[in-house]
């Protein structure tokens, strides 16, 4: 999984925003309000990501619909883990990540550990 080009990070964001399956037509209009895209640009990329499988499509009378395969989280997770599994140190790659973490991202990242330990220790006493 690589990361999102431009337009592809915007088409996904509305995607991922819109929480349900989205027309090609409303992704075009929400792209707009920020920046001039095509209508056939805006179908290309999604049927690049559908081949990728980021996307999936369903069609809808005359439309094609499309909703995420991944969760904008679930996404990023991957791309982290990717890097980890990329670095030459992991230890060192997380002291690094960790040290440009705010002090409220930091905390985040404590409790998912913390609740992390927890799921593994109540599943090795099942």
């Amino acid at each position: 999984m690589r990361p999102f080009g431009d337009l592809e990070a915007a088409i996904m964001r509305v995607v991922w925003e819109h929480g349900e399956p989205i027309s090609v037509r409303v992704i075009v209009d929400r792209l707009n309000e920020e920046r001039e895209v095509a209508y056939t640009t805006v179908i290309t990329v999604a049927e690049r990501l559908r081949e990728k499988g980021l996307l999936t499509r369903v069609r809808r009378g005359r439309a094609f619909l499309y909703q995420a395969c991944l969760s904008a989280d679930d996404y990023s997770a991957e791309l982290m883990r990717q890097a980890l599994n990329s670095a030459e140190s992991r230890s060192a790659t997380l002291l690094r990540f960790a040290g440009q973490l705010s002090i409220a991202e930091a905390d985040s990242l404590r409790a998912a550990l913390a609740e992390s330990q927890r799921n593994d220790t109540a599943e090795e006493l099942e």
